[in-house]
């Protein structure tokens, strides 16, 4: 601890996205809990300023601030982290189990939001939209041959890097397209593969057949740099990636010398490391790059469930009840 008092009916809020915070105060109102909102980012994102924001709490209410140790020794004996949203790669979940500190998510809100995400970035990598916007905006007009060959979505191979519940749905929307799906994942059973209709290969089996790679896996430590110069030399010509799942899966050094020297044909990236990344990087200003602020879980149904769903957890955590969604 920090020594100082502990309160055990405080909320707080280290940063959120919504347009207000309306659910949460009433909840908070109705727990007999103070709601504190921090705003942890800038320079108030260390991690001595963060944990200087939530001491004393009982349950903080997490968006991309780093919950280091420090932060959760701050925390009232017992106390709570709701995740406002899917990853926990920003919170130190070791820590947490030490401390007794329980951690919540809310995984399924955004999924078929995400999905339909992912599913315009490959269809807009696939049919070269960015490049021929480049085209018309350069000389006013073009022709189908300006941005090179267009692979017909019938004769594509789709790879997921991940078969969870984003994946699954990015799989039933690109069915109607006629495109072929293949799918790696070891945490998934072969039940929901043959349930799904779809192959399960090997990572170098995806590698070698796919057109188009998606990424669906969390950011671990055995996970991070999946995506490197030894992986993306083994896809085929011509091969584009999308990734709307976490920035550390991708080496963007390696990435940007593979798009700038033709190793791949092209790359759609929601996430990034760090985000935003720098002015001067080399995967700004490329055509073949398709950049969106980490938006992908983004729109009004989504956004209105994920603030519903986090605001439940927090009424379960203020009435110590079991969380919907704790992290194991």
């Amino acid at each position: 601890m920090l020594g100082v008092e502990v309160d055990r009916r405080l909320v707080v809020v280290t940063d959120h996205g919504f347009e207000d915070l309306r659910l949460e105060q009433a909840v908070a109102r109705k727990h007999g809990a103070d709601l504190l909102v921090a705003e942890c980012t800038g320079v108030n994102g260390t991690p001595e300023a963060v944990a200087a924001a939530v001491a004393g709490a009982a349950v903080i209410m997490v968006g991309h601030t780093a919950i280091t140790r420090e932060a959760l020794e701050a925390l009232a004996p017992g106390g709570v982290v709701v995740r406002v949203g899917v990853g926990v790669d920003n919170i130190d979940l070791s820590a947490a189990r030490q401390l007794g500190i329980k951690v919540a998510n809310v995984p399924d809100y955004g999924a078929e939001t995400v999905a339909d995400h992912a599913v315009a970035c490959v269809l807009s990598l696939s049919r070269k939209l960015q490049q021929y916007h480049g085209v018309i905006d350069g000389n006013g007009w073009g022709t189908p041959g300006d941005v090179g060959p267009v692979r017909g979505l019938r004769s594509t191979v789709i790879g997921l890097i991940g078969f969870g519940r984003i994946a699954r749905a990015v799989h039933r929307r690109l069915t109607p397209f006629g495109v072929e799906v293949i799918a790696v994942d070891p945490m998934v059973a072969d039940r929901v593969f043959t349930e799904s209709g779809i192959e399960r290969v090997t990572l170098q089996e995806l590698q070698a057949r796919a057109h188009v790679i998606s990424l669906h896996t969390p950011a671990t430590a055995q996970t991070r740099h999946l995506v490197n110069a030894e992986f993306l030399a083994d896809l085929q010509p011509g091969a584009v990636l999308v990734n709307t799942a976490r920035g550390a899966l991708v080496d963007h050094d390696a990435l940007a010398d593979a798009l700038i020297h033709g190793t791949l044909a092209g790359a759609a990236l929601d996430v990034t490391e760090p985000e935003p990344l720098p002015m001067d990087h080399r995967l700004r200003g490329l055509d073949s790059v398709l950049l969106t602020p980490h938006v992908a879980y983004y729109d009004q149904d989504s956004f209105g469930a994920l603030q519903r769903l986090s605001s439940e957890e927090l009424g379960r955590a203020l009435r110590g009840e079991a969380l919907r969604c704790q992290i194991d």
